[in-house]
């Protein structure tokens, strides 16, 4: 089934228009969701109370307010919000160039699949050619849906993809964070080296892999559909935190790999051993 496109947009690239259209990049209808039931099976609904009073509120008496101090808010009127909305004109305005490289993948947050509208097909495919040969990227303002976002528009085989991206402001630096202290020791850097390659692939291919979780918690709803089944969870063993000897590890991760098993270098005196070549 050919999926559906999600909004309209255009794409303006110099003095060339683009019509396009928006599609989801990821299916969310096979995601397990559960609703919340009273004790006797009904569904229940949320309701907005007073934090003062305890009183219930219609949803169609609340008004919007921006909170500047403690308990203090200024409020906002509809229309108000209304005037400050960016205007959604749907259009992809490039406003430049950069090295898709460049893009650090933190700034990324939702990404769209874009497909030429009718009369857009020559132009698209253009852009597309364009970028891969010079291997930039486009960047861009979206307006939609009353506020402006940052998207970045870059070509995969012979389609574009449009990434909504966070701004500067929303992304915290990475040397906040700590990294560790240390020095990494030739020998443990050549293990780790040789553990990544005995399990490395030349392609990603994330068909390989499955929502295991999903997929018992599906089986576990067909169970329970058909006969009510009590679902129970083994019991947990207490697990306590270990000091590892790096090297020890090492040495026992590529042994595991390689489907052989060797002794560390402190049992045989030896040099670790290495994967045989293929063919000998």
């Amino acid at each position: 089934m050919s999926p559906r496109p999600i909004a309209t947009a255009t794409v303006s690239f110099g003095l060339v228009s683009i019509p396009c259209q928006l599609y989801s990049s990821a299916e969310n209808s096979q995601k397990v969701r559960f609703n919340f039931l009273s004790p006797d099976g009904t569904r229940v609904k949320q309701q907005y109370v007073d934090a003062k009073t305890g009183e219930p509120v219609q949803r169609s008496d609340l008004i919007k307010g921006y909170q500047f101090a403690k308990d203090q808010y200024v409020t906002f009127k509809p229309e108000e919000l209304k005037a400050l909305e960016a205007e959604a004109t749907q259009a992809v305005e490039i406003v430049e160039f950069v090295p898709l490289d460049q893009v650090e993948r933190a700034y990324i947050g939702k990404t769209y699949y874009l497909g030429p509208a009718r009369g857009g097909d020559k132009a698209y495919r253009l852009l597309g050619a364009a970028m891969k040969k010079t291997g930039w990227a486009a960047l861009a303002k979206y307006a939609a849906r009353g506020k402006q976002y940052l998207v970045l528009v870059r070509p995969v085989g012979d389609h574009l993809v449009l990434e909504q991206l966070h701004y500067a402001h929303e992304v915290r630096d990475i040397a906040d964070v700590p990294s560790g202290e240390g020095e990494v020791a030739d020998a443990e850097l050549g293990l780790a080296v040789q553990l990544i390659e005995q399990i490395a692939s030349e392609d990603f291919d994330p068909s390989k892999y499955e929502d295991e979780v999903g997929q018992r918690m599906l089986a576990a709803i067909e169970r329970k559909v058909a006969d009510g089944t009590e679902i129970t969870a083994p019991v947990e063993e207490e697990t306590t935190a270990k000091v590892i000897d790096l090297m020890a590890a090492l040495k026992a991760s590529v042994a595991g790999s390689d489907g052989t098993e060797t002794e560390t270098d402190d049992e045989a005196g030896n040099e670790p051993a290495k994967k045989k070549a293929t063919g000998s």
